[in-house]
């Protein structure tokens, strides 16, 4: 079974981690900012889109980091058994398509959707039009890495 794996967000301003499983960020424990100081620190959200039905996803509040970890675990041995390899697949599949368009505007492309024709190019030289562009995504750049 895939454990879980925690990385601390980069945003010097929200203390916390990202939850994962395998490669699919699953949740967050982070402090809770701007709260009153008696009430609970730490909030944690469990569930991710697209993938899992905003039903799905739990959240709460701990006084503590390690209150926190415990009810955000509970929580996803509740949420994992609902869910098939076709939820974390729909993740994947969204953010490889969020990486190519980031990418695609960095590097001075336009979308098919953005030219009256509908054709574009993408940034690996291959023509792409209205109908092929998501193939072309997940065929070609499914896999890469954040650049």
């Amino acid at each position: 079974m895939t454990t879980l794996t925690r990385r601390r967000n980069n945003d010097p301003h929200n203390e916390g981690w990202r939850i994962f499983y395998g490669d699919v960020q699953i949740g967050t424990i982070s402090k809770r900012a701007g709260v009153p100081i008696d009430v609970d620190r730490w909030g944690w959200h469990c569930g991710f889109y697209p993938g899992v039905e905003p039903d799905q996803h739990r959240s709460g509040s701990s006084a503590s980091y390690e209150q926190a970890r415990a009810a955000f675990e509970r929580a996803w041995r509740n949420l994992l058994p609902q869910l098939t390899p076709e939820n974390f697949e729909a993740s994947r599949r969204h953010l490889a398509l969020e990486r190519w368009k980031h990418r695609m505007w960095k590097e001075g492309f336009k979308m098919p959707t953005q030219l009256t024709s509908g054709r574009s190019e993408c940034f690996c030289g291959k023509p792409i039009d209205l109908a092929s562009t998501e193939k072309h995504v997940y065929e070609r750049h499914m896999f890469e890495r954040k650049s």
